[in-house]
């Protein structure tokens, strides 16, 4: 697994933020917006084969649909005024020092 902030709010890939779904969602809206998310994934896969770039944009607009209703995009689901660090590096973030703390010393 990635490690999460200790915020819940972003999840670590590769020195890169992620965020996390927005844990508020109902268990059954969460689980439906990830197979929708999933489907429309699947959706950009076969037009990116099909060559076909109608169909991709489409398939890249569910997509964004999916996260943003997901709260991985869009507007932040936390109230307390904290700004976004999605998609930046963790090294220019104020979760640095936390992140820091996880590597192994060499």
């Amino acid at each position: 697994m990635h490690p999460v902030t200790p915020d819940g709010r972003y999840f670590v890939v590769k020195g890169r933020l992620w965020r996390c779904s927005n844990p508020s969602l109902d268990e059954d809206a969460r689980q439906r917006l990830v197979h929708a998310l999933m489907a429309a994934r699947r959706e950009v896969k076969n037009a990116k084969s099909a060559q076909d770039g109608s169909q991709l944009k489409r398939a890249r607009e569910k997509v964004q649909m999916a996260k943003v209703a997901l709260g991985e995009r869009g507007p932040v689901w936390w109230a307390d005024g904290s700004p976004d660090f999605n998609r930046r590096l963790v090294v220019n973030s104020p979760y640095v020092e936390w992140f820091s703390s996880l590597q192994e010393p060499d």
